[in-house]
């Protein structure tokens, strides 16, 4: 490396370590902020649900078999149906059909 080159290298270091909060710090304080903004944001749609299981719960509705229903219906038809044909398979492997 010649010395042109290392003196725009260690230029760049120097203004680098010298400006911490410079472009790049904003950009960073940016995305933290978001995220936490976001984290926030996801607590408080935790609880909603919560509450929601709590609703349907005191209306005579099984929290454990929404959450599973919930599951499947995030699933593409193929795949759900592939999951099911494998669980009623172990089942009546280890003697659980009907």
């Amino acid at each position: 490396m010649d010395n042109t080159a290392m003196a725009v290298e260690n230029s760049e270091d120097v203004q680098v370590a010298s400006n911490p909060g410079g472009v790049a710090g904003e950009r960073l304080k940016s995305f933290i902020e978001r995220i936490e903004r976001l984290e926030t944001e996801k607590k408080v749609i935790a609880e909603d649900i919560k509450e929601v299981y709590g609703e349907a719960k005191a209306t005579g509705f099984e929290p454990k078999i929404m959450r599973k229903i919930i599951s499947f219906r995030k699933m593409e038809l193929q795949k759900r149906r592939e999951e099911t044909e494998l669980l009623e398979l172990y089942m009546s492997a280890i003697g659980m059909a009907e």
